[in-house]
């Protein structure tokens, strides 16, 4: 899949296939025709991703091919082992979490995961977890918390499961229970926003030490559909909501909401997942060392300002 704004890089990559194609066919040289090609497509790739609209960062957030919770721990993570359930309904598949390593360090990785396909959508609910997804990432939470280890939080959802069912076991007090709970847990918390950052969804894994987010991820309370269907009642103006609520990487780091922005390969995390791992480990491994030298009370104490200062202003 491809997306509008990327006609012009997907017609140079048929144009250097077509030319590689036809030197492997005809035993041709093609070196500086390739090199030519090749200039133009970093360029073209380098123009667009740096001019991104804030509609088409969330296409690019959005994108089917952009590497998940799951391909994140098997490209960062060692020694995985995934634990399941709530102990009280059941296993949530639109959250997975367990123990893992980073560069050595024993760590509970906890995310929000979708599926590559209608089937897999099904199955993992198209990354929008119940109550029970929200109880099984606190009570793995918890266990690292016993243990004095680093909680990592991947966030990728559209939002919290809006379903009858859901609501009926308590979506919002299982959201709400997190947000307390996070906000006065004795050890590190890191999240990052790897895709969507929806709404309470993705607030029930994100209140953490510090939040990072990938360069092309976004992050806001209602997406722009929804936005645009409540105030100007119709989601044809989803630009014009995209754009009124600040939802990319560099708005939320002006913000003061993100901490730290990752650099994502060019033309996007889903153009190399490997790489785009690398960054996400050595931003990951750097801010856990910071975080990991302060004390339990200092750690806390510098949550609490963290999020009592967000949303403050003040009149001239």
């Amino acid at each position: 899949m491809h997306l509008e704004f990327e006609r012009d890089i997907i017609e140079v990559q048929a144009q250097i296939d077509k030319l590689l194609d036809l030197a492997h066919r005809k035993g041709i040289g093609v070196a500086d025709e390739l090199e030519l090609l090749r200039t133009k497509l970093g360029e073209l790739k380098r123009q667009t991703y740096d001019n991104l609209r804030p509609i088409e960062q969330v296409q690019v957030a959005r994108h089917p091919q952009r590497p998940y919770t799951l391909d994140y721990i098997e490209r960062t993570f060692t020694d995985w082992f995934e634990l399941h359930g709530d102990r009280a309904f059941r296993d949530d598949e639109a959250i997975v979490g367990g123990w893992a390593r980073l560069r050595g360090t024993s760590v509970m990785v906890i995310g929000h995961q979708k599926g590559r396909d209608m089937k897999a959508n099904l199955h993992r609910n198209f990354g929008m977890a119940h109550p029970e997804g929200y109880r099984k990432a606190l009570r793995l939470m918890k266990q690292a918390e016993k243990f004095g280890r680093p909680v990592i939080t991947l966030i990728d959802t559209p939002g919290a499961y809006p379903g009858i069912g859901a609501e009926e076991r308590g979506q919002a007090q299982a959201i709400a229970t997190n947000l307390r709970e996070m906000a006065t847990m004795r050890t590190p918390l890191v999240s990052v926003v790897i895709g969507e950052g929806g709404s309470g969804g993705a607030l029930a894994l994100g209140v953490t030490d510090r939040i990072l987010m990938l360069e092309h991820s976004v992050y806001s309370v209602i997406s722009p559909e929804g936005c645009a269907a409540i105030l100007w009642r119709s989601a044809e103006h989803r630009e014009e909501a995209a754009t009124a609520l600040r939802l990319t990487s560099k708005d939320l780091l002006d913000l003061g909401i993100c901490d730290e922005v990752v650099e994502e390969p060019m033309g996007g995390a889903h153009a190399d997942w490997d790489l785009a791992a690398q960054r996400v480990g050595d931003a990951l491994e750097r801010n856990l060392k910071e975080l990991g030298a302060l004390s339990h009370e200092a750690l806390l104490e510098r949550r609490w300002t963290k999020y009592g200062e967000i949303g403050a202003w003040y009149e001239a």
